[in-house]
């Protein structure tokens, strides 16, 4: 069986882009996580709403940032700046989502393609792509979560600087846009500790299995 470093690369970078979309599609489609916020946060405490109405207004939201053609927050105000921003989200819930189903359909496409044509991706330094996958997106953002954990406050200016720039519109009047009364800092602080240790654990087990593989073949 021949064996391609090209088929190794390219197995190694759809497989970083399987962990990492996944890992950020799972607080998106998760709706019970920011549920289980409501009560910790004391959301009913502070906005005066029923958790029936907080729940209904952020799911109205998200289905809006996953497509749906009408913006609502429920009970809340919202302005056309907020619904603006909203719509940026969109952009990226739903970049997000499609390039984990063409990075999963690729994937298979090119294991497919190595096992019909009898190729087989190469083992620098004697580890395979999942290795190769797992070690370097692993270790890329394990040091972008030690930086954020230093400000996290710091860190999510620069989030919002880095995929809106040139835009403002994500500093909410909580007037006017009072759905971020029920999006408080701390939920998105942990989203982000969620999507790290997804990632984390995904990109362990990528390290581990090639390990495992290593041995037996040793």
């Amino acid at each position: 069986m021949k064996s391609s470093k090209l088929l190794c690369v390219l197995l190694a970078v759809l497989t970083g882009l399987v962990v990492l979309t996944a890992s950020v599609a799972v607080p998106i489609l998760c709706r019970p996580f920011y549920y289980a916020h409501i009560g910790p946060l004391k959301l009913k405490e502070h906005t005066g709403l029923t958790e029936a109405e907080i729940k209904t207004a952020f799911d109205q939201m998200l289905d809006y940032c996953l497509g749906a053609e009408e913006f609502s927050t429920g009970v809340l105000a919202w302005s056309e700046e907020g619904k603006a921003h909203f719509t940026d989200v969109r952009g990226l819930f739903l970049l997000d989502l499609r390039v984990l189903g063409a990075a999963l359909c690729l994937l298979a496409a090119v294991l497919l393609y190595a096992r019909l044509t009898g190729r087989a991706p190469a083992r620098p330094l004697g580890r395979g792509f999942g290795f190769w996958a797992g070690a370097g997106l692993g270790g890329g953002f394990l040091l972008v979560g030690a930086l954020a954990a230093l400000d996290f406050g710091r860190a999510f200016v620069l989030f919002h600087a880095l995929f809106f720039p040139g835009k403002d519109n994500w500093m909410f009047d909580p007037w006017e846009d009072q759905i971020i009364s029920i999006l408080p800092q701390e939920f998105f602080r942990n989203c982000a500790l969620l999507i790290l240790a997804l990632l984390t654990a995904g990109c362990a087990a990528l390290i581990v299995l090639d390990l495992r593989r290593g041995r037996r073949e040793g």
